[in-house]
């Protein structure tokens, strides 16, 4: 069996999938509008985005992207502070790893 997709509420369809793409790598598949969009990542896993007035997710909510190294996970923290995101630095826990706060009402880890 085989995940094939999974669906987040974001309050900016637009934003959130510009931050995915431009940080992790996603491709988009299409759009409809600026209330839906289908992202693709390289194992051709499907991660679509639907507008809403107002996201809440619990407050443990997250995805996350694993990175091939604890270097790619410090690249990745430096470009997010470059552009301006307030977020703590990586740290050991469960692995490297840290979160950021994405456009759209979601929270995003990532780690090595």
């Amino acid at each position: 069996m085989k995940l094939n997709h999974i669906n987040l509420t974001v309050t900016d369809v637009s934003a959130a999938r510009d931050f995915l793409m431009q940080y992790f790598g996603l491709k988009l598949g299409g759009e409809r509008g600026r209330s839906f969009a289908a992202l693709f990542d390289d194992n051709g896993m499907m991660l679509t985005l639907m507008k809403a007035k107002d996201v809440k997710y619990p407050a443990t909510f997250h995805i996350g992207f694993s990175q091939e190294s604890e270097e790619k996970v410090n690249e990745i923290y430096s470009r997010l502070v470059d552009d301006g995101f307030l977020i703590d630095p990586p740290q050991r826990a469960h692995a490297w790893t840290f979160y950021v706060e994405a456009p759209g009402g979601f929270t995003v880890e990532v780690m090595a």
